[in-house]
């Protein structure tokens, strides 16, 4: 029986949220996690099952889509293999529209929203709207040098990070079939003769507080009595990540056992993380358990939401602090190696660190729980600490 075709609608089209949508006969529109969509056609050939791309939606409409696929349908009954091609031969897509389908064919394999939404800011008219209406076929060395200039020296974090998407991007348009030659935005024989290297500019890094502040920058935060407040403060006792913290749910954390277990999918190097939890962190949660309205720790002013990724650093703002919240990590960091006698591997254990070679990691199961809860407890001691108080020394802290 022959499979039923034209299942979507052009309403359906617009109002399809993320996933995969069959419209028969090998025709899917897939919609990405932000909002983005493409059109793949899906076909056997060799008893191998395999996509192609067949541009962004809405440049190329439903029943664009549909003539595309038919025409595919056409080349795979005759035994032939279909050429990737938008709806006319001679118009190659753009840019921005590579760009759709690069991220439509991405974006789902990346936990962190806050990572999709930087890829997609980042290839967009913020940086890149010399290259948005170019014909991908048609960029060139001077079209990227363009775009990456002006950032090189001023913002060089971030400007790597754009070379090294726009390299992706056209990277993915040269499999496609849109591209040929070299890719222009490619490092090493390329860019690397014209451009100064990373490694002797100034890099970025995330804005810390020294650490002698961080107990009276508690206890001021402490005042606040908020539950954005509160989030900042867990962050900063555990050692986590900003989106490690707002994404957090009540599924994750044993209460009895004083212990928050981080699924893989949502920590950067894809493992789980077990996190001890203190005293002082177990007084900030039992309250929020008990009147909990929400699967989040820290739930946002939207329900069934986690917390906004902007509210900690804006409460940052607020109360007149210009580090960032990522820098509480490495003012943890620093006073476990300047204050206390724990090991490297300990501390670096807590922030989620991955540390040794492959070799070493596989002789060492263990992630020394007990040991990072006794760090984590002595931090939580340490910002106890009031503004009118000495640093507490704690150099002479042994492991346990």
């Amino acid at each position: 029986m022959a499979r039923a075709l034209h299942k979507l609608s052009d309403l359906k089209v617009r109002s399809f949220k993320t996933g995969r949508h069959s419209d028969g006969g090998g025709l899917y529109l897939r919609v990405s996690g932000s909002g983005g969509k493409s059109w793949s056609f899906m076909y056997n050939r060799h008893g191998e099952r395999r996509e192609m791309g067949l541009g962004p939606y809405p440049a190329i409409s439903l029943a664009a889509a549909r003539k595309l696929a038919m025409e595919h349908r056409e080349t795979v009954a005759s035994g032939r293999t279909p050429s990737n091609r938008t709806v006319d031969d001679d118009i190659e897509p753009t840019f921005a529209e590579v760009v759709e389908m690069f991220l439509g064919a991405m974006e789902d394999q990346w936990s962190n929203p806050k990572h999709r939404a930087q890829w997609r800011m980042t290839l967009g008219p913020a940086y890149c709207k010399p290259l948005l209406k170019m014909r991908v076929a048609e960029i060139s060395l001077d079209d990227v040098l363009r775009v990456l200039k002006p950032q090189w020296t001023k913002k060089p974090e971030t400007a790597s990070r754009l070379r090294g998407r726009i390299e992706r991007v056209l990277a993915f348009a040269k499999v496609r079939g849109w591209r040929a030659g070299e890719n222009p935005a490619q490092w090493r024989g390329n860019l690397d003769a014209i451009l100064p290297p990373r490694a002797k500019l100034t890099r970025g890094h995330m804005a810390a507080m020294p650490y002698a502040t961080l107990p009276e920058f508690v206890a001021k935060l402490r005042e606040t009595k908020t539950v954005s407040a509160q989030a900042l403060e867990f962050a900063i006792l555990t050692g986590a990540r900003s989106g490690e913290v707002l994404g957090a749910m009540w599924t994750e954390i044993d209460l009895d056992a004083a212990l928050w277990v981080i699924p893989a999918h949502r920590m950067k190097a894809r493992r789980e993380h077990r996190v001890p939890l203190t005293g002082t962190v177990m007084a900030i949660l039992s309250p929020l358990y008990e009147m909990r309205l929400s699967e989040y720790v820290f739930p946002g002013a939207r329900a069934g939401r986690p917390m906004s990724d902007m509210t900690l650093t804006q409460l940052m703002r607020r109360m007149g602090e210009t580090a960032t919240v990522h820098g509480m990590r490495s003012a943890l960091r620093d006073w476990a190696g300047d204050e206390t006698a724990f090991p490297r591997e300990v501390a670096e254990g807590a922030l989620a660190h991955v540390v040794g070679n492959a070799t070493e990691r596989a002789y060492r199961r263990s992630d020394a729980l007990e040991k990072r809860r006794a760090l984590l407890e002595a931090w939580a001691g340490y910002l106890e600490a009031s503004s009118g108080t000495n640093v507490v020394k704690l150099a002479n802290l042994q492991n346990v």
